[in-house]
């Protein structure tokens, strides 16, 4: 009988090890989709938030038409809907770095986003103040600035601000890099 009894226990103990890491593992993977989940709600929140807008920056954005200053709507119907302001193409010389004897240039285009297509019509007018304080501004800049992604994302940030000061009391959600070459 003494057989029979200790594969019983040995069965039993083999039995909840396993059931325990069966609950061990679903307790890891549940609590990775909420941290995952919670990561990108947080993301989508902060980059759609105030002054961002970064995150919707896909929304529409293959239809830009030919050039010059035009304003599509990335969702068409909607009141509201999403839209976009190109400016032109801009070349700038940059401010020369020390112990440099060739000038550099920045070439760069971009699109403005704005949340509602109404908004457009008051922008439209203000676009040659808008690119004379871009250019203003990136002629001081040096290619040093633009460095990595930190320099564009700063240079995004100062152009934005910039930007939402010209067409004040408009407002300009985010402004879009198209194209930004640094010779």
């Amino acid at each position: 009988m003494s057989k029979k009894k200790k594969p019983a226990p040995e069965a039993a103990e083999g039995a909840a090890p396993a059931a325990g890491g069966g609950g061990k593992k679903k307790l890891i993977m549940i609590v990775a989709a909420v941290v995952l989940l919670g990561g990108g709600a947080g993301g989508y929140f902060m980059m759609s938030g105030s002054g961002g807008g970064h995150g919707e920056a896909g929304h529409g954005g293959g239809g830009h038409g030919g050039g010059g200053h035009g304003a599509e709507a990335a969702h068409e119907g909607k009141a509201g809907a999403v839209a976009f302001v190109d400016i032109q193409e801009m070349t700038v010389n940059l401010a020369s770095e020390p112990n440099q004897d060739r000038p550099r240039f920045l070439r760069f285009k971009l699109a403005l986003e704005v949340k509602d297509a109404k908004i457009v019509p008051d922008v439209q007018p203000l676009l040659p103040r808008v690119q004379d304080i871009f250019q203003v501004f990136v002629r001081e800049l040096r290619a040093s600035d633009l460095e990595g992604s930190g320099g564009i994302h700063r240079l995004r940030e100062e152009l934005l601000r910039r930007v939402n000061i010209a067409v004040a009391p408009s407002r300009v959600d985010a402004v879009l890099f198209k194209e930004v070459v640094v010779q």
